[in-house]
């Protein structure tokens, strides 16, 4: 079967322009497409894998945006998808090429597990970020004492130079919020973590201060689910949902664990996240009465 050529080149253009979110999201975006490619060429997965010396598997995780891709590999599915133009052909070989590129949490490595590299790189390209937590105040809402305190408790034989590390790379993920184009962010936030004791007084005092500046800044929401609500429609743990403008992009709901984590994006998973959420969000305070529990916390501290 002759397959059409495709029309999403100056999709693909602007994410070699712009790109946003870095090699995580190019990834996906490049196995949308070739997904797309090799279905309108009625193509199966086995028989692309031949084509690439691989297995199906191999081309799932690459049509997921799971691994990289070597050019020689795109070239030889282009050429099995009869995609023959050359400009067309040019733009999905540059970005495979990008693929590979690391992004700039690369350089934390030494402490950045590969499950939460993922995140990282959707959250940078996320046009709306709502989360949950339970436990602790948001990542992108810690101070830095407050993430100190965090990583010292979830990694308690890390040297002191590592929990810096660890620091570093959480305040750095927050550069997000006041970048042109920045993302919605919109937390709910359980009073529990706000009231348990974490890192000593200052720290304490520290962080309700912080939301209080950061929900100051016009893409930031904030929610705080109080004591009295007793069960909560999120009862089970913290969630986050990221959601994008761009077309090969779907949403995404991210289930943190303690040393792995669960990314979903099936339409109906996502659907019951999002409806979740929604409920969380319809029982918690109101923004502005969520500030005005925050500055309560402040004058208890002092």
């Amino acid at each position: 079967m002759t397959a059409a050529q495709p029309s999403s080149a100056p999709s693909l253009r602007r994410y070699l322009d712009h790109p946003r979110g870095g090699p995580t999201v190019l990834r996906i975006v490049l196995g949308t497409q070739l997904r797309r490619l090799r279905e309108g060429a009625g193509i199966t997965r086995e028989a692309a894998g031949d084509a690439i010396r691989g297995s199906h598997a191999k081309i799932s995780r690459l049509e997921l945006g799971r691994v990289s891709c070597k050019e020689r590999d795109v070239a030889d599915l282009l050429t099995l998808y009869n995609v023959t133009d050359d400009a067309v052909r040019s733009d999905f070989l540059k970005l495979a090429r990008k693929t590979s590129s690391p992004g700039w949490w690369h350089q934390y490595g030494d402490v950045l597990p590969g499950w939460f590299e993922t995140h990282i790189g959707l959250e940078e390209a996320a046009s709306v970020i709502r989360t949950y937590e339970v436990q602790f105040v948001p990542g992108l809402l810690q101070t830095a004492d407050y993430a100190r305190a965090v990583a010292q408790l979830g990694h308690p034989r890390s040297s002191p130079e590592e929990i810096e590390r660890r620091v570093q790379l959480r305040v750095q993920r927050q550069e997000l919020l006041t970048v042109p184009d920045a993302p919605r962010v919109w937390a709910v936030i359980d009073e529990a973590s706000l009231r348990r004791p974490l890192g000593g007084p200052e720290v304490m005092a520290g962080q309700p201060r912080h939301l209080l500046k950061m929900a100051e800044l016009p893409n930031v929401t904030l929610q705080i689910a109080p004591f009295s609500l007793g069960g909560l429609a999120a009862a089970g743990g913290p969630i986050t949902i990221l959601r994008f403008l761009e077309p090969d992009l779907p949403d995404i709901v991210y289930l943190e664990q303690l040393t792995s984590a669960l990314y979903l994006d099936k339409r109906d998973d996502v659907d019951h996240y999002l409806a979740v959420m929604d409920r969380l969000s319809a029982q918690s305070e109101s923004p502005r009465e969520s500030l005005e529990i925050l500055e309560r916390l402040l004058k208890q501290e002092d």
